[in-house]
């Protein structure tokens, strides 16, 4: 009879406990739901600016590559001139005298190179501006 009373008793406990009601369940549905869409969100925004970010390196670079072959000429004069490059960047390049009121009494004079970078070729152009002197 005490074997019949100990399991009479486990079933009462187990019959008392609940489980999730579906309230319950729903909301963790959503926490979750509301969580992973804010993760893959954040994942979408990384690659964006990432891609950005390498768009703005490789720009960097040819207008670096660019603003070398300028500095390699030890004949510069004053001009300005647009070139797109093979890339698709469209460049805008001026190079002017600066400084004449300090380099008057010098054999040489000091010449300002700006070199404006612009892509893509779309409605929100993107830039990036390099500037150097050179003394010739």
């Amino acid at each position: 009879m005490r074997h019949n009373e100990d399991i009479l008793r486990n079933a009462s406990l187990f019959s008392s406990q609940q489980g999730f009601t579906l309230l319950e369940i729903l909301v963790a549905f959503a926490v979750l739901g509301i969580a992973i869409i804010y993760t893959v969100q954040l994942f979408s925004s990384n690659l964006h600016t990432i891609s950005i970010s390498g768009d703005y390196i490789s720009a960097t670079i040819a207008a670096e590559s660019k603003m070398s072959g300028i500095l390699d000429n030890d004949k510069l004069v004053e001009k300005s001139w647009s070139e797109a490059s093979a890339e698709g960047y469209q460049m805008d390049i001026t190079i002017t005298e600066t400084l004449k009121e300090k380099t008057e009494n010098l054999s040489g004079k000091i010449m300002e190179i700006d070199l404006t970078m612009w892509w893509p070729p779309g409605t929100r152009k993107k830039s990036i501006t390099l500037r150097t002197l050179k003394f010739v």
